[in-house]
């Protein structure tokens, strides 16, 4: 049917048909365990000027430009994809302000109806004048990368010169912006920043965003991760309850973070658990790296590539089947923990934060 560089099985899947069929019919995007997929997480660029320990290589070979989408083509894939329901955008990367098109999109997007648009960023190009104009654009919120409160160790962290107190002005300058909670992520390695915990509530408290912590993950190019490095949301948690005390708040059912509000001062503390605490069963997102590739999961290498339908004849009920089958192969969960975990070959700064 299409000459594609995609198994067979995509376009003519095992899944039942009953199941496909009624998606395509009610317009809703399912799983094969019955969670419903809302969210969309777009990567706009594999490029990015930091180069940080858990994420890229200091040498890493860019997707070749030819093969990146464009803008018509990842604005058709979004109307797509809303067309099945997903009603929520990240914008990632890479850097997604190092895509030139950054300004293009958000403004098309805005103007979609979705519930909710958010970009992830490492806070280092941001100005004034660009959080305001995104928030007039239609976007929502921003998350910001932020791994220490130490300008030297910064350094090292990211293996760049960008100043810990540029990103700390841009964190700022999206919180007056109103785009808003801003969210501050931090990723915690023992050894390298896990002293650093508490600090980061303070952080929290004192700049008024909602700091998450996440636990290391098994997706950096360098590929020396092991579970010995990985810091508990459970002991992060009680190192920062020793300091300050928190409530727990209530979360939406498919929040990646456990989110506590501290009893005195504003903003939030989070956990994001994804190695100790797998919140699967809840998951509702689609991964779209900016070739085009699809992933169901962040932590399995099944992937298909979108990319030759979009430059074909497809027309919009070929590409509605090809989401349809490729979420229907989406697992119900990842195996981190059991002897049979394979981490992906892919690193975070190529599938998209």
């Amino acid at each position: 049917m299409y000459d594609l560089d995609i198994p067979l099985s995509i376009l003519n899947t095992d899944a039942p048909a009953a199941a496909s069929t009624d998606v395509l019919q009610h317009r809703k995007l399912f799983d094969s365990h019955g969670r419903q997929i809302r969210d969309l997480r777009l990567s706009v660029t594999d490029r990015c000027n930091f180069r940080c320990v858990y994420c890229m290589a200091p040498d890493v070979k860019y997707i070749p430009k030819m093969q990146l989408l464009s803008l018509d083509e990842y604005i058709r894939v979004i109307k797509i994809a809303m067309s099945l329901g997903i009603n929520k955008l990240r914008i990632t990367g890479g850097e997604p302000t190092l895509y030139p098109h950054l300004d293009d999109l958000i403004e098309q997007v805005g103007k979609m109806g979705l519930k909710d648009i958010a970009l992830t960023t490492n806070g280092s190009r941001i100005r004034n004048q660009w959080a305001q104009r995104w928030k007039s654009l239609g976007l929502s919120r921003v998350t910001v990368s932020l791994d220490t409160l130490n300008p030297q160790r910064k350094d090292a962290i990211t293996r760049s010169q960008v100043s810990l107190d540029t990103v700390i002005k841009s964190i700022d300058s999206l919180r007056d912006a109103g785009l808003t909670p801003v969210k501050v992520n931090a990723v915690i390695m023992r050894g390298v920043n896990d002293d650093e915990v508490v600090d980061f509530a303070d952080f929290a408290k004192e700049h008024e965003v909602d700091m998450r912590l996440i636990e290391f993950m098994p997706l950096d190019a360098g590929k020396r991760w092991e579970k010995r490095h990985v810091v508990s949301a459970s002991e992060m948690l009680e190192t920062i309850s020793k300091r300050h005390a928190v409530i727990r708040d209530d979360d939406s059912k498919t929040s990646t973070s456990m989110n506590y509000r501290f009893k005195e001062g504003n903003g939030r503390i989070g956990f994001i658990a994804s190695v100790t605490q797998a919140f699967c069963g809840a998951c509702d997102r689609m991964r779209m790296m900016a070739d085009g590739t699809v992933r169901p999961c962040l932590f399995s290498d099944e992937e298909w590539s979108i990319r030759t339908l979009l430059r074909g004849n497809a027309n919009d009920d070929d590409l509605r089947q090809f989401f349809v089958n490729a979420m229907w192969q989406k697992s119900a969960g990842h195996a981190m923990g059991r002897d049979d975990f394979q981490r992906p070959e892919k690193t975070m700064s190529r599938i998209g934060g």
